[in-house]
This record gives C-alpha cells, sequence and structure tokens, in this order.
C-alpha cells in the first residue's frame, strides 16, 4: 500500500470456479454458516462460527402509513412555502438579503425543504445539551421552544438521572473522574491539555509513542499510528493510500467518512450491496478482466472498504468471505473498527478475533477511541511499511494538530484496562457483561414484538419506528420517563426506515434493562410499534446472495 502513483499493481488473474453459495438464503433470525475460504492446499475450510442476524419486514399497512405520512408533510410543507412567500406566515430561515437578489441563491429554498418542514417540526428530539459524564445515568437540561422548533431556551430546570440509552460508551469507560483516573490528572499536569503542534513538526509525544506501541500489541500487529480525530483518520488516510487509477470497491452502507475518504483520494469508487460476497466477487472480477475504463489498463491498486459493525444497521461485517475475495483476487481490505474494537471479540480486540482470524489478514486495520475507550481520536495499524509510509504522506500528521496527552492517557489506560495490565481483570469483565448485556437486550425486545435490525452480537441496536410521527411521540415519550435515546432518520436512513437506535452498555446495569424494556413495552402498545411478524427481509438485496446487481 505504497505511493499511490506507483508501479501497477497485480490484480490477480481470473481462473475457471464454481459459484460458491455461503448459506445466506434465509435471512430473518436464522443460523448461517460463515465460510472461511482459505486458499490452502486448493480447498475450502470452513468456520463452525454461527451467525445470527435479523432485517425483518415491516407489515404492508405499515409502509402505505409511513409513505402517506411523508405525503402529507409534504403538501403542507409546500402550502406553508407559499404562504411565506406571500408574506402570511413569517420566514424563520436563513434568506438572501434584497440588495443579492441578482447573485447566485447562497441559500437554496428546495434543498433545504425537507429541513425547513419536516425536521423542524420534530427537531427537539435531537442535540439535546447534557450537563454530566456520559455514564449509564446522565443529567439533561431541559428546554423549550415558543416558535415552533427554530429556537430553543432553557428553562433551568435539569432532569436528573436519565438512563443513557444512546451514547457510544460501550464499556462504560467515559464516566466521573475517581481515582483509577489519577494518571490522568498527573499528565495533565505534566503536559497540559494541548500540543500546538503537529506530528511532523513539535507534536509527537513520549505519550504518543507508548500509545502507538500499546495499540500494535493490543492488536497483534506490527505497528500503529494514532490521530487526533476519528472521522479524519478515515477522511485524511485514505487519499494518502489510493489515488487516480486505483479502485475502490465500498460497501453500499459504510459510514460518510470513508465515503469522503475515497471521494478526496480522486480513485474510481464502486459499490456493493452491504455484506453481498457475490455482489463484491462480481465487481472484482470485473475490475481484473476488464481493467480501468478505457484504457483497460489493470487498476494499480483495488481497495475494498468495510465497517466492523455497521453503526446503522447494528450488523458485523462477514469477514471471512471478504478475506477470501481479496487474497482470490490480490486485493487490498481496508477494515473501519470504530463501532466493533473494544466491543467486539472473547477480549474486544474486534471482528477479527470475533471470527478467530489472524489480523495480519487484514491490510488496513482502523479503530476510533471515541466509542469502547471513553476518549477521542482514531488509530491505524498493520504492517510496519504501511505504518511508516503513512507517516510521512498522512495529511493528518502532516497538518492536524497532535492527540492531547490527557486524551492519550486515558486511552493507555483503558487498554491496559482491557489487557489486565492494572493488575485486575476487570477489562474482560467488563467486554463479557456487554456481551451479556446485549445478547439480554435483543432477546427480550424480540419477544416483545419489536423489528429490530443487525446481528446479535452488535451492541447497536435498531428498533425500527418507520413513520415520523411516531418517531417524535417515542423520544419525546421516553425523556418523560427518564430514557434517554437516539431517533434517526431520513437521509442517514431510507426514507421509510426511521428507528431508535439504542446503543448497550457494559455499565447498565439488569436493573436498568428492565426498566428501559418495561417502557419500551408500554410504548410499544401506546404507539403500536410491535410490528415483527417473523417474515424474510424487505431489503433482500442487501441479503440475497442470488441477486447482485447494483441499481443505477
Amino acid at each position: 500500500m505504497a505511493n499511490p502513483g506507483g508501479g501497477t499493481v497485480c490484480n490477480g488473474k481470473l481462473h475457471n470456479h464454481k459459484k460458491q453459495s455461503n448459506g445466506l438464503q434465509s435471512r430473518n433470525c436464522t443460523k448461517n454458516g460463515i465460510v472461511k475460504e482459505a486458499q490452502q492446499n486448493g480447498r475450502t475450510h470452513f468456520y463452525d462460527k454461527l451467525i445470527v442476524e435479523s432485517f425483518e419486514e415491516a407489515p404492508l399497512h405499515v409502509m402505505v402509513f409511513t409513505y402517506m405520512g411523508y405525503g402529507i408533510g409534504t403538501l403542507f410543507g409546500y402550502l406553508r412555502d407559499f404562504m411565506r412567500n406571500w408574506g402570511i406566515e413569517k420566514c424563520n430561515a436563513a434568506v438572501e438579503r434584497k440588495e443579492q437578489r441578482d447573485f447566485v441563491p447562497l441559500y437554496q429554498d428546495f434543498e433545504n425543504f425537507y429541513t425547513r418542514n419536516l425536521y423542524m417540526r420534530i427537531r427537539d428530539n435531537w442535540n439535546r445539551p447534557i450537563c454530566s459524564a456520559p455514564g449509564p445515568l446522565f443529567d439533561v437540561m431541559e428546554r423549550v421552544s415558543d416558535d415552533y422548533n427554530w429556537t430553543f431556551r432553557f428553562t433551568g430546570r435539569v432532569i436528573k438521572d436519565v438512563i443513557n440509552m444512546g451514547s457510544y460508551n460501550f464499556l462504560g469507560l467515559a464516566a466521573k473522574y475517581d481515582e483509577s483516573m489519577r494518571t490522568i490528572k498527573d499528565v495533565l499536569e505534566v503536559y497540559g491539555t494541548g500540543v500546538a503542534s503537529t506530528r511532523h513538526e513539535m507534536g509527537t509525544l513520549d505519550k504518543h509513542k507508548e500509545l502507538e506501541d500499546l495499540v500494535a500489541k493490543f492488536l497483534n500487529v506490527e505497528a500503529a499510528m494514532v490521530f487526533g480525530m476519528g472521522f479524519a483518520t478515515n477522511s485524511m488516510n485514505i487519499p494518502a493510500l489510493v489515488g487516480k487509477g486505483c479502485l475502490i470497491l465500498s460497501d453500499e452502507l459504510n459510514h460518510t467518512s470513508l465515503v469522503l475518504g475515497a471521494r478526496l483520494s480522486g480513485a474510481t469508487i464502486r459499490i456493493f450491496k452491504h455484506n453481498n460476497t457475490q455482489s463484491l466477487e462480481k465487481l472484482l472480477r470485473d475490475a481484473v478482466i476488464y481493467g480501468q475504463p478505457r484504457t483497460r489498463r489493470a487498476w494499480k491498486k483495488i481497495l475494498i472498504l468495510v465497517e466492523g459493525v455497521y453503526s446503522m444497521e447494528g450488523s458485523i461485517v462477514h469477514l471471512p468471505q471478504i478475506i477470501a475475495l481479496k487474497k482470490k483476487y490480490k486485493a487490498y481490505l481496508y477494515i473501519d473498527e470504530a463501532h466493533s474494537i473494544g466491543a467486539v471479540g472473547p477480549t474486544g480486540r474486534g471482528v477479527t478475533e470475533f471470527f478467530g482470524l489472524d489480523p495480519h489478514e487484514v491490510d488496513v486495520l482502523m479503530g476510533t477511541f471515541t466509542k469502547s475507550f471513553g476518549a477521542a481520536g482514531g488509530y491505524i495499524a498493520g504492517r510496519k511499511d504501511l505504518v511508516d509510509y503513512l507517516r510521512v504522506h498522512s495529511h493528518s500528521a502532516v497538518y492536524a494538530s497532535s492527540m492531547s496527552p490527557p486524551i492519550a492517557e486515558q486511552i493507555i489506560r483503558s487498554l491496559k484496562h482491557l489487557m489486565g495490565m492494572d493488575g485486575t481483570t476487570q477489562g474482560l469483565q467488563r467486554v463479557r457483561q456487554l456481551a451479556k448485556n446485549t445478547r439480554y437486550f435483543r432477546q427480550r425486545l424480540q419477544e416483545m414484538g419489536f423489528i429490530i435490525y443487525g446481528n446479535e452480537n452488535s451492541p447497536v441496536v435498531p428498533l425500527l419506528l418507520y413513520m415520523p410521527g411516531k418517531v417524535a411521540a417515542f423520544a419525546r415519550h421516553m425523556l418523560e420517563k427518564k430514557i434517554g435515546v437516539v431517533v434517526v432518520g431520513f437521509p442517514a436512513t431510507p426514507l421509510a426506515e426511521a428507528r431508535a437506535r439504542f446503543c448497550v452498555s457494559a455499565a447498565h446495569t439488569r436493573e436498568m434493562l428492565d426498566t428501559v424494556l418495561e417502557a419500551l413495552d408500554e410504548m410499544g402498545d401506546l404507539l403500536q410499534l410491535k410490528y415483527s411478524r417473523h417474515k424474510k427481509s424487505a431489503r433482500p438485496e442487501l441479503y440475497d446472495e442470488t441477486s447482485f446487481e447494483l441499481e443505477d
């Protein structure tokens, strides 16, 4: 993975082979065998690892009412825009100044239609300010709006001890100060709060080197490099690995940071269907056979971009098959473990450990410290020559400020905690408690009749709400019951698949989870959210291995 402008890399030759089925035809809460295709002695081996994922369809009447809700909201939106244009209703949105009427509009009215007329109606359910550590319980500042959510004012009241079901605090390490954090306080006193320089100049500290060595040891790889921002770890490093003349094959549900990094690289981007290895193989085969458009030259590099745990679907990458394909077609594999590192695997080492794979099978291991580690920033790990290359060519290393020393110490403390280097087994206990809480919470929701997405081992639990009106009602009623939830809708999800996204934590007690489940059971009956009929996926294109043609 050296200089993107370097010599051509062989993409492999296409051999005659039989189409292989990886047992993913049955999708709804069925146990599917995950195929391990190791090209050893010309034979294919199979994992005994079973994976349980659910992507159930909604009843027809639910989808009909969902689209009707958006349709009615759109009609009223046009009516209100008409009234604003004629001065009948006050316009609170940004408008052009009169003296700039002849300019190209800076604020595109139609592009903001959804935000102005639909999002504003339910805006109070997002960006709620909290005033405590994001532990299993937190405090929320109460606010009200006098102009239909265009602006808010604080009442001065604080809603105490709200159960936190929205933060990515998977291991419960984002917490109030205690004596175990003494080392962070010591580092703050010695190093201060910031570095005020880049890694290339005066911004590399001994703490950064200690952290990088510890990350490499934790992941069992040769080397690692850390960055001050998780999002930029993807968006600023992918352009350093690939460029013009390279091909990126990206999962259709990849995070925005991966998408941005791919676009900034200048490489050709092609999308494969989510976790669909036949869709990926078709793109790989075509890339090898046909090469680059027009010239038909071989691609300089082929890079596959995937995530470990997908944050909106709760699904886990089908890593064994993807590794088999990348070996077969001589491609590189880049995996984003932002939501899986620390949260998945027997000891929290991510999806490679979850599937029992050697981390050296993955060319680029990326992850963030913002979720399981209760800190900030990200890392890239792998072979030493890869990391050495990024130290020189990474945009983040050249231009971005280095990681804050207290943040680095928090990550070091968390890693030592996980690895048992603090002399206790509490880190391992946290990982096991997270897995236990995740399975319990998911199982209870399914028993109640809710439609939930994702893998049974994923601590990210999407609960489908569908209708826009129910999204707002659900979040407001849950806060009244002192439960903080995250609701997600278009454009972060497909238009008709609005959902609540729960994040389970090792810090959640059984009593907390039972309180949340009791409230959900009540909300499910009140808002009629128990749609589950245990049918096949409404989105078979995601997982039906017999269908892999992408739409234009």
